[in-house]
């Protein structure tokens, strides 16, 4: 088969490729009956975004590590200055100011900053002396670095991205080795912040979604009515749903954004109990072969860039099956490779194409990979 197949194709990571593209054809097919049995306008562009951002994924799983370096902190200042200039001169759309019309296609930089955070910190604790992991030099910088783009992703609003990128930087913090003492401190401080952010820091509407959280049903048809409805779309497709292409809750117009943050409910009800865990399955593969891309990573820049980007997939996905099913509160994150969305898809295929470049540079570099490093916080 090696003389039949031509290298370039046989190296690829047909592993982690051929489940994604399972996952990607479901959503298509998910996509097409939240249009009411049409590929327009969901399906169509989600296969067309999947293709443009599948060949840029390819780009950069052929980055060499050199490149990648010279090119993480000037790429962070870009995003960052990204980030002002939607302050100023972005666009607004649904009460929120998160956008840039850049007259070719219109971005949102806070997107960007998901993997780009990863790959910032990646650099920054991979050229720390390991000696000095555990002084101030190594939480103060990165801490600033963090908190940045999230005072201005808060400022849009977008509660959902600001602990997105929180969330990836946090995951390389606590993988380089600094001490769980920090993180634990620093959860004990957060949940003592928590009443006063609450109060003072959420926006009204925040403050009702995350009261929505505990007790949904109390305002079924205004606070409530999003995880209310998902709820009843999950619950009535079953064992093995109502069919394809014969979900009521989506075609009738009860289930709000039924393309989108709650594409799982909308697959749930047509696909019952069955699709909801082959879903879940396939992102168990993808991000299983993530994590053994880290392991097997032969330097401490690469592994900690290929757990962060696991990281970010992760919460993507962990944070959306808990929203949909009323177990966090409605933040607007998208469900990876199924959710009809731009930016959502163009984050995580540059997640992928992430892992997709350490996987080769492991392939190419002699010599064992750390794998008991990571396990360990890579400290090594």
């Amino acid at each position: 088969m090696a003389s039949v197949i031509p290298d370039p194709i046989a190296r690829q990571p047909w592993g982690m490729l051929i489940p994604l593209f399972l996952l990607v054809g479901f959503g298509a097919a998910v996509l097409y009956s939240a249009a009411g049995g049409s590929m327009d306008p969901f399906a169509s562009s989600h296969l067309v975004r999947f293709g443009v951002f599948l060949v840029m994924a390819l780009v950069i799983a052929a980055f060499p590590r050199e490149l990648v370096r010279f090119l993480t902190y000037p790429a962070y200042l870009v995003v960052l200055a990204l980030l002002v200039a939607v302050e100023i001169i972005g666009q607004v759309g649904g009460g929120s100011q998160r956008w840039l019309d850049l007259g070719f296609m219109v971005l949102q930089p806070s997107e960007l900053m998901k993997p780009v955070i990863v790959v910032t910190l990646a650099h920054f604790y991979s050229s720390l002396p390991v000696g000095l992991i555990t002084g101030w030099r190594a939480v103060l910088l990165p801490g600033a670095m963090i908190a940045a783009p999230v005072a201005f992703v808060l400022l849009q609003p977008d509660l959902g991205t600001s602990l997105a990128i929180a969330f990836g930087g946090a995951v390389v913090m606590l993988l380089a080795g600094l001490p769980l003492r920090w993180f634990i401190g620093g959860a004990v401080a957060a949940a003592a912040a928590a009443p006063v952010a609450f109060f003072f820091g959420l926006k009204e509407y925040q403050q009702r979604r995350v009261l929505t959280m505990f007790d949904a049903e109390a305002d079924p048809l205004g606070a409530g009515y999003h995880i209310t409805q998902s709820k009843i779309a999950i619950g009535s497709g079953g064992l093995f749903g109502k069919g394809f292409n014969e979900g009521s809750q989506s075609h009738l117009q009860y289930l709000p954004e039924p393309h989108t943050d709650f594409v799982f409910a909308t697959m749930a009800e047509e696909w019952g109990l069955l699709g909801g865990l082959f879903v879940i399955a396939i992102f168990g593969v993808i991000l299983r072969w993530g994590l053994e891309v880290a392991r097997a990573s032969r330097d401490r820049f690469a592994q900690l860039l290929a757990g962060g980007m696991v990281a970010t997939i992760f919460f993507y996905v962990a944070v959306n099956l808990l929203m949909v099913m009323g177990f966090a509160p409605v933040v607007g994150i998208p469900l990876p490779f199924m959710s009809h969305g731009g930016s959502s898809m163009l984050t995580n295929m540059i997640c992928i194409g992430a892992l997709m470049m350490v996987d080769r540079w492991n392939k190419r570099a002699p010599g064992r990979g750390l794998s008991g490093s990571l396990s360990g916080g890579l400290t090594t």
